[in-house]
């Protein structure tokens, strides 16, 4: 059963120019994990972006009005290369309050936008 969906898109440049003109984004944001993870690339403010519209995501497609910090909602990629939740103690415990057993993520990025579709989902 769906529990809740969320998507974002986010303009690249957006999150370029905030790494570059705010000393501390990266470390209010981002875990060190997603950031090692970002910089290994050529180009990483393409996988920036779409981990900050997968946070922003996950944020709306759960039922509730708690908040839930950024850096409580970590990106991790498998060795097969897909993208998944890591959830922190905010975010789990959100979760188990909405009764979610699964949280699916999509990321995707091209030249300018990054996207990022969640589905939070209850097994019946």
């Amino acid at each position: 059963m769906i529990l809740g969906v969320g998507v974002d898109i986010v303009d690249i440049s957006r999150i370029e120019e905030a790494v570059q003109t705010f000393e501390s984004f990266l470390e209010r944001i981002y875990t060190q994990r997603e950031i090692d993870y970002c910089y290994k690339r050529i180009k990483p403010y393409p996988s920036l972006a779409a981990r900050f519209a997968a946070k922003e995501a996950v944020i709306k497609a759960i039922p509730s009005d708690e908040p839930v910090p950024l850096k409580d909602i970590e990106v991790v990629v498998s060795e097969s290369g897909r993208p998944s939740i890591k959830p922190g103690k905010t975010l789990k415990e959100e979760m188990e309050k909405a009764g979610a057993t699964n949280l699916h993520l999509s990321l995707s990025h091209e030249k300018t936008f990054a996207i990022a579709y969640v589905v939070l989902e209850k097994d019946n």
